[in-house]
C-alpha cells in the first residue's frame, strides 16, 4: 500500500477559485466602512481587515483539509479520505477513465446583486480517476452538496455512483511520478505506456 497527501504550498490553488467572492467582499465592506467612518481611505482599510480575515478563515480550512486528506493506493484499487469525513473508493476494474474532475469546494450558485455584480466561487479542476465505485459522506453536508451528488450517474449493472478521485490535487503531474506507476501496473490501458 503507498500513501500520499496533499503538498505544502497548494493553498493559492485552494484559493483561486474564490478570488472573485473575496474582490465582491472587499468591494461590499469597502463602501460599508466608508459609509459608517465617512472616509474612503478608513473604508478601505475596513475592506481590507475583512478580506484578510476572510482569507485567514480559508487558509485555515484548507490547513485542516490538507493534513487530513490521503489517497491511498493498494492492489484492490484506490480510496481517498479527507478530515470532514468523504471517503471514496474505486477498484482497479471500475475505472472506466483518466479525465478532468470539477472540485466544487463551496455552493456554485452566483452571490451578488440582481444586475449588477455576481459572481460564485469555480470548482478546483485537475485530472483523476473515474468510475463506478463507492461514496461515503458525512452525515451533515450543505443542501447543494447533496443534490449535487443525487444528480450523480449511476451504473444500471451495479447501482453503484460514478465518482472520481482528484489525482491532480495532490500532484499536478501524478501521472509521471508514483501515482502513475500504480495506474500503469493495475490498469495499463488507462495510461499511454
Amino acid at each position: 500500500m503507498a500513501e500520499f497527501r496533499m503538498r505544502s504550498g497548494s493553498f493559492p490553488r485552494f484559493l483561486a477559485p474564490f478570488i472573485a467572492p473575496l474582490v465582491l467582499f472587499f468591494g461590499v465592506c469597502l463602501l460599508l466602512g466608508a459609509i459608517f467612518t465617512q472616509s474612503t481611505p478608513l473604508g478601505a482599510v475596513v475592506g481590507a481587515l475583512a478580506t484578510g480575515g476572510l482569507v485567514a478563515v480559508l487558509a485555515a480550512k484548507h490547513r485542516r483539509l490538507a493534513s487530513g486528506t490521503v489517497v491511498r493506493f493498494s492492489p484492490d484499487g484506490v480510496e481517498l479520505t479527507d478530515s470532514l469525513g468523504f471517503r471514496v473508493r474505486l477498484r482497479w476494474p471500475d475505472i472506466t477513465r483518466i479525465d478532468v474532475v470539477d472540485t466544487q469546494l463551496a455552493n456554485p450558485r452566483r452571490v451578488g446583486r440582481p444586475g449588477g455584480a455576481r459572481v460564485r466561487v469555480q470548482p478546483l479542476r485537475s485530472v483523476g480517476l473515474i468510475g463506478w465505485g463507492e461514496r461515503v459522506v458525512p452525515p451533515r453536508i450543505p443542501g447543494w452538496m447533496r443534490d449535487r451528488l443525487a444528480r450523480v450517474p449511476v451504473d444500471p449493472a451495479s447501482g453503484r455512483p460514478e465518482v472520481t478521485i482528484p489525482l491532480g490535487e495532490f500532484d499536478a503531474v501524478w501521472q509521471r511520478g508514483p501515482m502513475g506507476d500504480w495506474v500503469r501496473h493495475y490498469r495499463p490501458d488507462l495510461v499511454g505506456i
